[in-house]
């Protein structure tokens, strides 16, 4: 048996807002009430607030090879989409970019303090590897030691191509696994088309359909405002109008960004048992909207946090956006607590993916986990350490990090990789 004991920390955060003190132990990738220490590995975390690893709920690694492109801040939707497009064309999607993005993404991922990522890819050129294109992201993460949960989706795609590709890439990269999750729980495949303003009633059926056969999860994004503007025009119907119709409301479904929504579409989310996800890093510096998330919890909807992509959120730093939700939240109802919004990346985007196993430290939990040090000036005169985490030191970094019992990150730096060698070979693949 492999053990892993955590001690010394200032405050673990276990599970929504429940905090103590005392050792957090691991055995074999799993948190333990208790195990045989004799021979563990024991890791300091003196100075340090200990919190489960944070799970991104919504992200496009794609677009990290992608950012700050002349022509694609502060622009409407409308124009963004094609400018974002036309980027993809000429740098070809192929695995490998898929690879070097996602290398570059997950790193990034875990030197912030992320352990899982939600992965919502929606470029799939014609002709393409489809397969090499989801294992490039799956083998990014298995040699990172990051978490994935890859999301097959669509954006303009031939329906049923898309349908063929997304059981071809449950049958080559989780055939035995249960709910499109390997036996590992290090990748999870999901299926989701890009919105109602993009894909057709025929791919949310024929995805929906694998996703019943394999019992994966569903994600798509709504009500942003170039959705809510094209579903519109397109069907004189709001996109929450057609997901009820078109059976893409339920206990299995993600929905992400909702910024417009009415207290008549939330009480109808509320009932279909949807969890949603809540992207200010994008939404808000691109003018596309800001859910109202105090409205959503109120409601009893989860709500999980995510960055989006790197087209539109240039960086992909969860801890940060949870800041900005914070901030945000007085703009459209209460202010949110640093709790709970902390429990938003943690415990509410791992349920928004049916992990009850992630996003916190209980026994039975994944071994993931952050040590983040407070004890420096940043932190000076901070009552309350965890609210801290979120209001003190913006862009903190965590001090370690641990998947499955296992540290990827350590002292602050990548143990898995050479963080510049990421850089390099993903600029020289996008010849920048």
């Amino acid at each position: 048996m492999s053990v892993v004991v955590v001690r010394g920390a200032v405050a673990v955060v276990e599970d929504s807002a429940r905090v103590r003190t005392g050792d957090v132990v691991i055995a074999d990738g799993r948190v333990v009430d208790s195990a045989d220490l004799t021979g563990a590995r024991v890791v300091d975390a003196s100075g340090c607030v200990v919190t489960p690893g944070l799970v991104n709920a919504h992200h496009h690694l794609l677009q990290t090879a992608f950012r700050t492109l002349p022509g694609t801040r502060g622009i409407p939707m409308r124009d963004w989409l094609p400018a974002m497009a036309a980027a993809y064309a000429d740098a070809v999607v192929d695995p490998e970019l898929t690879l070097l993005a996602a290398r570059a993404g997950l790193a990034e991922a875990l030197l912030s303090g992320v352990t899982t990522v939600a992965d919502h890819h929606l470029t799939w050129p014609s002709g393409a590897d489809t397969v090499g294109i989801a294992r490039g992201a799956a083998t990014a993460a298995s040699d990172l030691g990051a978490r994935v949960a890859f999301v097959r989706g669509a954006a303009r795609d031939d329906p049923q191509e898309a349908a063929i590709s997304a059981e071809a890439i449950v049958s080559a990269l989780v055939p035995d696994g249960v709910g499109g999750v390997s036996a590992d729980g290090m990748l999870q495949i999901a299926v989701g088309p890009a919105g109602v303003h993009s894909d057709p009633r025929e791919t949310f059926a024929l995805l929906g359909e694998v996703a019943r056969r394999h019992g994966l999860r569903r994600r798509t994004q709504a009500n942003e405002v170039v959705d809510v503007e094209i579903a519109l025009e397109r069907y004189g119907r709001r996109p929450l109008d057609l997901l009820e119709e078109w059976g893409w409301l339920g206990p299995d479904v993600t929905l992400a960004h909702l910024c417009d929504v009415t207290p008549d579409e939330i009480a109808r989310l509320a009932a279909s048992g949807v969890t949603a996800t809540h992207a200010p890093g994008c939404d808000v510096p691109m003018g596309w909207g800001v859910a109202p998330v105090r409205r959503l919890l109120d409601a009893g909807i989860p709500v999980g946090l995510g960055t989006s992509g790197g087209g539109s959120n240039d960086a992909g730093h969860l801890l940060a956006d949870a800041r900005l939700a914070m901030q945000v939240s007085a703009l459209v109802g209460p202010q949110l607590p640093a709790s709970e919004v902390l429990t938003m990346a943690t415990a509410g985007s791992a349920d928004g993916l049916g992990r009850s196993d992630l996003g916190r430290l209980t026994p039975g939990s994944a071994g993931d986990l952050c040590l983040w040090d407070v004890s420096g000036v940043a932190d000076a005169g901070v009552a309350d350490p965890v609210a801290g985490l979120l209001w003190a030191s913006p862009g903190r970094r965590p001090r370690s990090v641990l998947v499955a019992g296992r540290v990827v990150v350590d002292e602050g730096r990548l143990v898995t990789a050479d963080e510049g060698e990421i850089v390099a070979r993903l600029f020289e693949r996008v010849a920048r």
